[in-house]
């Protein structure tokens, strides 16, 4: 892809009960220099060494509910990024409950961390706003308290009118870098604003992960023209009931609220051990959105912009691994 990177690396595809290729959840970001983590299974920071994710980068770790399958890796994880002498800050967020839960581990396990952390317990709306993006939060419908997350790119500068600036006197070079950041510029006592050069601002791109949860329709507001929109689908829709009775979604269930989203793609998640083959799974979504994945362990979505003519590129990462124990 020519335009920056956005990587989804999906480290752990299963739900509680983990399979030969599905470990625990947890679904790595890969956005610039920095790892945005949802979710923290048992076993994550080994699929992050074998995905080359490396542990002293600039990192986020976001908990969506504090269920074991999806928490039950953070004491190793945190203990190795210290083991290998992390000193970058490591920042937390998640559910009530999180601070407690992440201190207590920390005390009775006498992990003594070697770098900044910082936990926070989110409520609904806008917990994170860096200089390109945001993460928003909302609440999901979930035997224990939780979250579902949107990453939204904030709109970029428009495409830089060369032929204009170059009219306007501004000299190649740092001066066209000032402007397509949005800076005003002083070329030999005028100012040159970015507005003279850049054409209407263009979209980022929007990423939304469900979390565990009951279906409801205001999630699909709330992931409304996500680019990429992961799901869980514990169950098949034949089995519905057990789904409800749990309170997880079906295939059905994540399809529909990603077509009401107009979410251009949907990767389906957390699938239950009862399934060795997805194809079901996929079959069923595929019936109610027309661009469906259901991603193994390894698997790598690339997201474009909005306004790119790039495609999705949807690719796995085993080819490019060694085996385990070599």
């Amino acid at each position: 892809m020519n335009a920056m990177s956005l990587k989804v690396v999906f480290l752990g595809t299963s739900s509680a009960i983990p399979v030969s290729n599905r470990s625990f959840p947890a679904i790595a970001v890969l956005r610039k220099d920095e790892v945005i983590l949802v979710d923290c299974g048992e076993g994550t920071q080994r699929q992050m060494a074998t995905a080359k994710i490396g542990f002293c980068r600039k990192m986020k770790i976001l908990i969506t509910h504090l269920h074991g399958d999806h928490v039950g890796g953070l004491p190793g994880l945190l203990q190795t990024m210290s083991m290998l002498k992390r000193k970058r800050r490591l920042q937390i967020y998640g559910p009530r409950g999180i601070v407690g839960f992440v201190k207590s581990f920390l005390k009775y396990l006498k992990v003594e961390l070697g770098y900044e952390l910082e936990i926070e317990e989110v409520r609904e709306g806008v917990f994170v706003r860096e200089k390109e993006y945001e993460i928003i939060a909302k609440r999901t419908v979930h035997s224990v308290g939780g979250y579902s997350f949107l990453l939204r790119e904030y709109p970029r500068p428009g495409r830089f009118n060369v032929e204009r600036a170059r009219e306007l006197g501004v000299p190649e070079g740092p001066l066209w870098r000032m402007l397509q950041e949005g800076k005003k510029v002083n070329v030999n006592g005028r100012i040159i604003e970015p507005n003279m050069v850049l054409g209407p601002p263009r979209p980022g791109r929007v990423l939304g992960f469900s979390g565990d949860t009951v279906p409801y329709r205001s999630l699909s507001k709330f992931f409304k023209g996500a680019d990429l929109l992961v799901f869980e689908a514990t169950y098949s829709e034949k089995d519905g009931e057990k789904a409800r009775e749990n309170m997880h979604s079906t295939s059905v269930d994540a399809a529909k609220i990603a077509s009401e989203a107009n979410a251009k793609m949907l990767a389906l998640v957390h699938l239950s051990a009862r399934y060795n083959d997805p194809t079901i799974i996929y079959l069923e979504a595929k019936k109610y959105h027309g661009n469906v994945v259901v991603p193994e362990d390894f698997d790598v979505i690339e997201v474009p912009y909005p306004d790119s003519v790039e495609e999705f590129r949807v690719y796995s990462l085993k080819g490019s691994l060694k085996p385990a124990g070599t």
